[in-house]
């Protein structure tokens, strides 16, 4: 264990190889991301019949992917540079205990938000602008994104921790599987299988299935430096706040 803490401490080597061995690899990621989030709407743009149609239904589903989003930063951008500083102290019980009140938060926060919107995606949607003709393609898309909020918000929420711990290329893996397998399931389910607008979701949450199973592998095997812990998932106040009130600014 000692040998990957010095693999992976950036108080050594020289300031610009650290910069650039981190930096590569997360601006690769933000870019992959790009396509992630646009490769439904390209595919959904060549729907024959319900094109246009399925496009705004789709789109309507942008403030409640934000919302969600906005969630995962909440606790994700308030526990990684926590649990940075926390390991440059020397407190990897602490750095540990950060991560995983993290975890935690987020599994919480996403049964939630799943279960709100379930019960209200209705008049959700219709408050962000749907109309009759719009509503069906946009709660049918909903309808199957929603059950994979708990994937997502795992998968990007804990991604930062791996990358907190120096593995950028292994966090730059998590936006890239999940954006590649995207691409090659959507004209399977959207075309092949003639699922439509149903078919984009899916393979949507299967992606962010298996980027989040590929995250909490990562931090609950033997590479970790920090782990995921049954015996640090209960909360503590006290990290929540500093949590909580560190992240307020992503989330807002």
């Amino acid at each position: 264990m000692q040998g990957k803490v010095v693999i992976n401490d950036f108080s050594r080597g020289e300031m610009w190889k650290n910069i650039l061995n981190q930096a590569i690899p997360l601006t690769i990621a933000q870019a992959v991301q790009v396509l992630y989030n646009v490769v439904d709407r390209i595919y959904l743009g060549h729907l024959q019949g319900a094109n246009s149609l399925a496009l705004t239904g789709v789109g309507l589903i942008f403030p409640i992917v934000a919302l969600i989003t906005a969630f995962g930063n909440l606790f994700a951008t308030g526990g990684t540079p926590l649990c940075s500083i926390a390991r440059g102290a020397g407190d990897r019980k602490l750095a540990e205990r950060i991560m995983n009140n993290t975890l935690t938060m987020l599994t919480l926060t996403a049964l939630v938000l799943t279960a709100v919107g379930y019960c209200f995606r209705e008049p959700i949607l219709y408050l962000f602008g749907a109309s009759d003709d719009t509503y069906a393609y946009a709660d049918a898309y909903l309808t199957i994104y929603l059950a994979g909020t708990l994937f997502s918000m795992l998968s990007t929420g804990l991604n930062g921790f791996i990358n907190a711990q120096g593995f950028a290329r292994t966090g730059m893996m998590t936006i890239i599987i999940g954006a590649v397998l995207n691409v090659l399931l959507d004209p399977l389910l959207i075309f092949a299988l003639d699922l439509g607008v149903r078919g984009a979701a899916i393979a949507t949450v299967i992606s962010q299935g298996v980027s989040c199973l590929w995250v909490l592998r990562f931090l609950t095997g033997k590479q970790a430096i920090l782990r995921l812990r049954r015996e640090y998932l209960y909360p503590n106040p006290k990290l929540l706040r500093q949590i909580t009130g560190l992240g307020l600014p992503g989330f807002i």
